[in-house]
């Protein structure tokens, strides 16, 4: 019997856009054995994707594939950072409530949000009672970090922005980065398989700087990882963390805001899974797109598949059959900076067009 004075551990995975968060948390549950575990699933956009990747290894589902109260909670109202009062505490104050139904919490935040704020919201009397952050996870993207995207180099951003007046403040993306190594208990480096060795050590060489001496790096494949070194590391991060250092202040800072990222929705007609992820990859390369993730229904086939993608890295696999209920649609998030829908949406077919006639 479970001690009712127990506090119930929350894990926290945060990670920049594409950088394997949905997929870790697939592995934990699909690894879970008898653990009970709510999810807490913090959506960027419109479509719940994150949600429904999530059902396809069952969570938030019965056996027969029906939809089950109580065990997934999607937040899709922007940064849960944002919205720690307006979207968080809610959900909290359910779990208190099936503080005896649960094992173990997990929170997978989107890749905007910023852990500090959401850390220290667990400090908040109604909740410390109950529970405790067991550790800050944050997952690293190896390829996109070895490409430099998040090189740690003040004084050369310093002299960047002196040489160029359009330079004049550090990217919100190598902030965000920054701070989400800041709060971390522990740092996977995601997609080691895409690296050689040199590469990975010189990865974790730059995120050792931001990183207090006690914070362990492991390298992991699609977060392929054992789930004794994932929960029960017991850190207590809400009880220190307002000692790490962040960009952007506390949750209270008026001008902390994400305006920098845009979410969009795009919908393809019916075709094959090479010409869907190559008509992607193509609006990638024309707009800047950080990420996008999605589900196809491929001609002549039940399964619905995953599709995810960052900058031209895609990645697809078939989760579950097309439930008879449900309109079988290819439909995507597109997540970046000044993003037009209408434009998107019509290089989006153009491209499908064009490629329909040429084969």
């Amino acid at each position: 019997m479970q001690n009712p004075m127990r506090k119930i551990p929350v894990t926290v995975v945060t990670g920049f856009l594409g950088s394997g968060k949905t997929t870790l948390l697939r592995h934990i549950l699909q690894n879970a054995n008898n653990l009970r575990i709510a999810v807490i699933v913090n959506e960027f956009g419109e479509l719940g994707i994150d949600g429904e990747i999530l059902r396809g290894c069952g969570i938030g589902c019965d056996e027969e594939g029906r939809e089950q109260a109580g065990q997934l909670y999607e937040l899709a109202n922007g940064c849960l950072c944002c919205t720690v009062q307006e979207e968080f505490f809610p959900v909290m104050e359910q779990l208190v409530e099936r503080r005896g139904e649960i094992d173990h919490v997990l929170i997978e935040t989107s890749g905007l949000a910023l852990p500090k704020p959401l850390v220290q919201a667990f400090n908040w009397p109604s909740i410390r009672n109950s529970f405790t952050v067991d550790a800050v996870v944050t997952v690293v993207d190896g390829p996109a970090a070895a490409s430099g995207q998040f090189a740690d180099d003040p004084q050369a951003v310093d002299e960047q922005r002196r040489a160029d007046p359009n330079l004049d403040h550090e990217s919100p993306l190598h902030e965000l980065f920054e701070d989400q190594l800041g709060s971390a208990d522990l740092v996977i480096l995601n997609k080691t398989d895409l690296l050689d060795e040199a590469q990975q050590a010189a990865v974790e060489a730059e995120m050792r700087e931001e990183l207090p001496p006690q914070v362990k790096i492991v390298r992991a494949q699609r977060g392929q990882l054992d789930l004794h070194g994932l929960l029960g590391l017991q850190a207590a991060s809400e009880t220190t963390i307002h000692l790490r250092h962040d960009h952007h202040g506390s949750a209270d800072d008026p001008d902390h805001h994400h305006d920098e990222f845009d979410s969009v929705i795009v919908e393809a007609p019916a075709a094959s899974r090479e010409t869907i992820i190559a008509a992607l990859q193509g609006l990638t390369e024309q707009h800047t797109i950080y990420r996008v993730k999605g589900f196809a229904a491929l001609p002549g086939t039940p399964m619905r598949l995953v599709i995810q993608g960052v900058g031209r890295r895609f990645d697809s696999y078939f989760d579950r059959r097309w439930r008879e209920d449900e309109a079988r649609a290819n439909r995507f998030v597109l997540i970046g900076e000044d993003l037009d829908q209408p434009v998107l949406q019509r290089a989006l077919s153009t491209a499908l067009a064009t490629q329909a006639q040429q084969s």
